[in-house]
């Protein structure tokens, strides 16, 4: 029987995302973030604690009998939404979400990975998969044959536990026990690094079979609520857009009242209304583990990366002089957004994968 998407928000959703956005309205806004990434250090004291464990936003996939809020990628897609929007320096996509999910996947509900999904969802530690961001989910079995450090892990220096695939299986490496070393990023709202785990032993979670398995959905919920977050991101790229044209005036007219600008504003929308379609459907089908979540989420992921590049790029353009300064968050979105853009696969792997699997054979 197919899966019928609900791509609307409840009650529960709309009221989740108040509080997030309250939480980074106070904790994190962008004036907050710029000052922030000037430190080298883009993490703002007490957000995550706050978000994590205040809300419970680091729980929300965890079902309750192992202490999470047993909500759904729904409900955590909504707070990507709103972490998009802000562009928040937070771990979430990779620790509540991929390296949460990756868990799930072993379905303990004892031992070592039942423990450590526990303290995850408390908001008590944070773990981090030790894959570049850009791996896409059909790429995991890839991971445990892999030497040497990993490269570009996101959020490797917020982590305090690291999930790494070795050729046996996977293993909970402590951040203390491993060599990370941080590596320039576009995105400075996203720090990536090399995390090297040669020297340390680790607890073993699962066998290799297992494991393979369990990072595939990982990173395939990743890339799902990835497109979340760029759909939030370009939501305000829009809204800030508008909201300036309004407001800057030139021949002693708001330029939002030129006909070119508005055409380019027009089309933006209509971007977004598609990118909200595709990025509420990858949520819906991940939630309902629908049979087709692989290909709801490659067209979301195909669809949405270009959104939000092209949301923020119009913002910067839109917003002429001050749209290209370092004072102006502008700068924040179109990183983040050219960064998501090869996160967790890229839109042609995803295009690719999508015409895999409805057997439409590629160009020539």
């Amino acid at each position: 029987m197919s899966h019928e998407p609900d791509l609307l928000y409840s009650d529960t959703e709309d009221a989740l995302r108040d509080a997030v956005r309250s939480l980074l309205a106070d904790r994190a806004g962008h004036q907050a973030v710029l000052d922030r990434i000037e430190t080298g250090d883009p993490y703002p004291a007490g957000l995550w604690p706050a978000l994590a464990a205040g809300i419970g936003a680091a729980g929300l996939l965890v079902p309750e009998k192992l202490g999470g809020q047993g909500a759904s990628h729904r409900e955590a897609a909504v707070v990507l939404e709103e972490l998009g929007r802000a562009v928040a320096p937070v771990p979430y996509l990779t620790g509540a979400v991929v390296a949460t999910e990756t868990l799930l996947a072993l379905g303990a509900t004892d031992g070592p990975a039942a423990a450590l999904l526990a303290e995850l969802a408390a908001g008590e530690r944070t773990a981090v998969l030790a894959a570049p961001l850009t791996t896409a989910p059909r790429a995991a079995d890839a991971l445990f044959g892999a030497t040497g450090p990993a490269r570009a892990v996101a959020d490797a220096a917020a982590a305090d536990v690291f999930l790494v695939p070795r050729p046996d299986g996977l293993y909970a490496v402590p951040a203390a026990e491993a060599a990370v070393t941080p590596a320039t990023a576009l995105d400075l709202t996203r720090p990536l690094a090399a995390v090297d785990t040669a020297g340390a032993a680790g607890t073993r979670l699962a066998g290799a079979g297992e494991a393979r398995a369990a990072v595939r959905r990982g990173l395939l919920a990743g890339a799902g609520l990835l497109a979340s977050e760029q759909l939030g991101l370009a939501e305000w790229c829009l809204e800030e857009t508008v909201r300036h044209t309004k407001e800057r005036y030139q021949f002693n007219r708001p330029i939002g009242s030129f006909q070119a600008l508005k055409h380019r504003m027009a089309h933006l929308w209509l971007d977004l209304v598609g990118a909200r379609a595709a990025a509420r459907a990858a949520a819906d089908a991940l939630a309902a583990g629908a049979a087709d979540a692989e290909l709801t989420v490659s067209v979301a992921q195909a669809y949405c990366s270009g959104v939000a590049v092209r949301a923020a790029e119009e913002c910067v353009q839109l917003h002429g002089g001050i749209g290209m300064t370092w004072e102006h968050p502008a700068h924040l979105a179109l990183k983040r957004a050219k960064a998501d853009q090869l996160a967790l696969g890229s839109a042609g792997h995803h295009q690719d994968v999508i015409a895999g699997l409805v057997d439409l054979p590629a160009p020539a």
